[in-house]
């Protein structure tokens, strides 16, 4: 990969001034993981059987769509036809460069200057990548009208300031929404994108259905297939709702009565809850997020799909004493443990990402008055044991997802830790 001289210590962007090659090195995992998302639509038959028209927009090097065509099997590989879109033509010349001098494993790759939004349209689309610097929403709906019947979309956002709430007046100008700045704010960042999402498909008479979100480091990214599908676009508000921090025992009544939540006696009242859209809300409330997605964020098929092993046949380099970047035995094991800390805890939580209860164990630690967190292993093995469904996250906070009442969730924590 031809690329200009990168940061010291390979951290943060290569360049963002105009007229450079801006290159991030803390995306690696965000390519890694759509190399593999990508391999699994082609294996489940989400892009049809003929080629496949892939754009990877605001492509800045063009890493991630070369990575597309150098990773995938060859057999996979040969169907994509590929276009990186930028307004940056050195940063396209750049990647025509790496693209010569490096042939990929197969398929196609073309060079497109311009706005996303006018390149997006010149033709139908069955996966489309958008990262831009910032909120992803100028670009989501020309991208959804170019979509083909069944196709996927992979959207990264980087003002995570606003879609946490820290920066209210953005999070409401963008999304039209609010967020409680609390230890679930990601989560409920990734939920508003979803939600945004599905109301610009719904528009377009799509539906979406999510296969992966994540939050890493600086960024949101989510991940979801889009239909062509009138019926289920009109269910829209079926999916789309609030979550209350500190619930009433009325609210947690309610959420139970519409199926967001696990039936509970009430004994307890949980962290959070989530409610439909039609509950009525004061939106001045500050325990209240959303509107958002209240439905699953992912798949489980597809989170299945990413574990370590595959992640390292498909994208981990292999040490040769005649390697052309010159790497050694140390700098390979390295890369290898990079990407597996890229998908790791991913394929665990798929057996449980339909779960209502995602836990922050610092929170549920005070909520307790237990001291130090217990770990979220332990209660997860403790969960199983009760005959639960339950799996560490993939949330950048320890935590744990599970089906069980809450009951059984506090009875499990104090099992481990009781309260001091």
């Amino acid at each position: 990969m031809l690329l200009p001289s990168l940061p010291e210590e390979g951290q943060g962007p290569g360049a963002k001034a105009s007229g450079k090659v801006f290159y991030n090195p803390a995306m690696s995992g965000s390519r890694t993981r759509s190399v593999l998302l990508l391999r699994h639509a082609l294996e489940e038959g989400f892009l049809g059987e003929g080629a496949v028209y892939a754009l990877d927009g605001l492509t800045a090097s063009g890493l991630r769509a070369r990575r597309w065509l150098n990773e995938l099997p060859h057999e996979e590989s040969e169907r994509i036809s590929a276009t990186i879109v930028d307004l940056e033509e050195d940063a396209l010349r750049w990647a025509e460069a790496s693209h010569d001098e490096f042939p990929p494993n197969g398929g196609t790759l073309e060079a497109a200057k311009g706005d996303l939004r006018s390149v997006v349209l010149r033709s139908g689309r069955h996966w489309v990548d958008i990262d831009p610097y910032g909120s992803p929403m100028p670009f989501i709906d020309s991208a959804m009208q170019s979509m083909a019947r069944s196709g996927v979309m992979e959207v990264s956002a980087t003002d995570t300031a606003a879609l946490t709430g820290s920066s209210s007046t953005a999070l409401m100008r963008r999304y039209g929404a609010r967020v409680s700045t609390d230890s679930l704010a990601h989560d409920s960042g990734m939920r508003v994108m979803l939600a945004n999402f599905s109301r610009v498909a719904a528009r377009h008479d799509r539906a979406i259905v999510p296969l992966l979100s994540v939050w890493d480091s600086h960024h949101l990214r989510v991940s979801f297939r889009v239909l062509k599908s009138v019926s289920t676009a009109n269910e829209l508000e079926e999916n789309i709702g609030w979550r209350v921090r500190s619930p009433t025992k009325e609210e947690v009544v309610a959420s139970i009565g519409s199926g967001l939540h696990h039936d509970s006696a009430v004994e307890y009242l949980p962290m959070h809850c989530m409610l439909p859209l039609s509950y009525p809300i004061d939106r001045t409330d500050p325990r209240v997020s959303g509107p958002m997605w209240v439905g699953s964020v992912g798949d489980r098929d597809a989170m299945s799909y990413m574990t370590e092993e595959r992640a390292l046949v498909s994208c981990g380099p292999e040490f040769s004493n005649d390697d052309p970047l010159g790497w050694d035995e140390r700098r390979v094991e390295a890369e290898r443990r990079r990407i597996s800390r890229s998908v790791r805890h991913i394929s665990e939580e798929a057996e449980v990402i339909s779960s209502r209860h995602l836990v922050v164990v610092d929170d549920l630690a005070a909520w307790l008055e237990s001291g130090a967190p217990p770990s979220p292993r332990r209660i997860v093995g403790v969960l199983n044991e009760a005959g639960h469904s339950a799996g560490v996250s993939r949330y950048g906070r320890p935590s744990f997802r599970t089906d069980a009442p809450w009951e059984d969730i506090v009875e499990a924590a104090m099992s481990i830790q009781p309260p001091i």
